[in-house]
């Protein structure tokens, strides 16, 4: 098994990634903390029951980077998986310069983390045989095997330029979203709307809260997920 340390400061969000983890065979989860000082604790005082570290960035007390680095000074022998919103292209050009081995966007899917942690079982699997490799073709598949995870397929029907423009909008959106206002928003039926907006908090990307107007039933918004 391969044992993985869950740091996120947000608990419902740690629960969520907690979850995920546990549905992938062949990963358990080690521990959740939600600081960044809290991990490099655990870490080192528990150097033989982390194997890998989900790491989100944006943390109370310090910033993920700075953790990549406490855990390379101080010895610690764990891999990263960066799991943040940070998109800026200089932390993702220090995050590979820390040795983190895969940079998972949020808000994302299960699929998308079962990607990330499937294409690093298959480099650990491979990086971890007896012996040398026999030139560079083995080192080339090796981490090509970290870096270009199969693509997964939505549920039939939807399409990824879709969900990605209303990922977008509801992010942006300060009050939430109807289906009916995330259609007139990215011009599509009210119906395909929903479909999109119930997918996101289906897989924990989003939340569903009710609005209650002056006169009938509320209406269901949804918001982006704490996570």
């Amino acid at each position: 098994m391969i044992r993985v340390l869950v740091v996120e400061d947000d608990a419902v969000a740690a629960e969520a990634h907690r979850r995920y983890v546990e549905r992938v065979a062949g990963f358990a989860v080690a521990g959740v903390v939600h600081s960044g000082a809290d991990a490099l604790r655990f870490c080192e005082q528990r150097r033989d029951a982390v194997d890998l570290v989900l790491l989100d960035f944006y943390l109370p007390d310090t910033h993920g980077l700075k953790v990549c680095r406490a855990l390379r000074a101080a010895g610690v022998p764990v891999d990263v998986i960066a799991v943040t919103s940070a998109r800026d292209l200089a932390v993702i050009r220090s995050a590979v310069s820390v040795g983190v081995v895969q940079y998972l966007l949020k808000p994302f899917t299960f699929a998308s983390l079962r990607d990330k942690l499937e294409s690093y079982a298959q480099f650990r699997h491979r990086a971890g045989l007896p012996g040398e490799v026999a030139g560079q073709a083995d080192v080339d598949r090796m981490l090509a095997a970290l870096r270009t995870p199969e693509l997964r397929s939505l549920p039939k029907g939807m399409s990824g330029e879709t969900l990605q423009t209303i990922t977008e909008a509801l992010t942006g959106s300060a009050e939430g979203l109807s289906a009916a206002s995330a259609a007139s928003l990215i011009g599509v039926s009210r119906v395909t709307a929903r479909r999109y907006l119930e997918y996101l908090a289906d897989n924990g990307l989003a939340e569903r809260r009710p609005h209650y107007g002056q006169v009938g039933r509320p209406e269901v918004r949804f918001y982006p997920s704490a996570g």
